[in-house]
């Protein structure tokens, strides 16, 4: 029997994982805990992965849905994703003390919802209903924000004043995705106003870039990240767009299924915004084992980006909290 000597590789794209507003919002978790001690309940998963959020509450992280859940005096922090103004007053009703972990990239969409409504605009926010980001930014301006989901929604939509309207996007969909719906959307109403910014986040984007160069030459893409990662969803989408022959989504090296190297040569790997580098070394590992140990640095752009922690954990947020319960 011949022997297989042909070449195995694995094209690891990069820029990958954590983005600067995930890294911003998990550090303010582990520093929260850190300075006040726990319990720190978060709203919310503090961004869309298991691991971390799984990691997080063994330092002592609670996870609720509701803010309302968190108990009288205690500290609560606000996802990555945003939360609505109603979000704050409830915390202020329940006099919690708050660390606002939001991504100033979200916080950056936020604002021009509240300035567009505030000029009497209609607005069109792209992006997938249910969303926690999507449900925030609604939140900021609820009587001017129609949800436009995807270039099949664009027919439904109704405005008051085809002449004012300005379209939003949620930061963490495919740039294709929005344009496609924006497209679609300035066919309805031509004078479609842009916000002054592109609204989709420079990490969604890198990424995209990455995995669509890495999918080209791949048979088989893996992208590792939570069903629950709309960006990370997003990234399979567009390998599968860009040529990859097959092209799936897990969580960690455990849930890739070892039929799916079958005829494979080159596999090529990502992670989502969300994802920690050492779960994409554990898939690493466990191509490695199975004869992929040639690995290949796909990188078309340097990632620089950081963000500084949230004001609040600059305070005595214990001694803020105790102060309200007593008020």
């Amino acid at each position: 029997m011949a022997e297989d000597t042909e070449r195995r590789r694995v094209l690891l794209a990069a820029p990958r994982g954590y983005c600067a507003g995930v890294d911003r919002a998990v550090i303010a978790v582990e520093q929260a805990l850190k300075q006040y001690g726990a319990p720190v309940y978060v709203r919310h998963e503090i961004v869309h992965n298991k691991y971390v959020v799984r990691t997080l509450e063994q330092k002592g992280a609670i996870f609720v849905e509701e803010t309302a859940e968190v108990p009288e005096g205690e500290i609560v922090i606000f996802s990555a994703h945003g939360v609505s103004p109603e979000v704050h007053r409830e915390a202020e009703r329940g006099k919690l003390a708050t660390v606002d972990a939001t991504c100033p990239l979200v916080t950056k969409v936020h604002k021009e919802a509240v300035r567009f409504a505030k000029d009497d605009f209609d607005i069109l926010l792209i992006g997938h209903e249910g969303h926690e980001e999507v449900i925030g930014t609604s939140g900021e301006a609820p009587e001017h924000i129609t949800l436009v989901d995807g270039p099949e929604d664009v027919a439904n939509v109704q405005v008051r004043d085809p002449e004012r309207v300005v379209w939003l996007s949620q930061t963490t969909l495919s740039v294709d995705e929005t344009m496609e719906t924006v497209d679609a959307l300035k066919g309805r109403f031509p004078q479609l106003v842009s916000p002054p910014s592109d609204d989709i986040c420079y990490a969604t984007q890198n990424r995209q870039t990455a995995i669509k160069q890495v999918a080209a030459d791949a048979e088989l893409v893996l992208v590792v990240g939570s069903k629950n990662s709309s960006n990370s969803v997003r990234m399979v989408e567009v390998a599968l767009g860009a040529g990859a022959r097959a092209a799936y989504l897990v969580d960690n090296a455990s849930e890739i299924d070892e039929s799916w190297l079958d005829g494979v040569r080159t596999v090529g790997l990502s992670s989502g915004a969300s994802v920690p580098e050492v779960l994409v070394e554990g898939v690493l590992e466990w191509l490695t084992e199975r004869g992929f140990a040639d690995v290949e640095i796909v990188q078309p752009m340097d990632e620089h980006i950081q963000f500084s922690l949230p004001k609040e954990l600059r305070r005595d947020l214990r001694a803020e909290a105790a102060a309200k319960v007593k008020s």
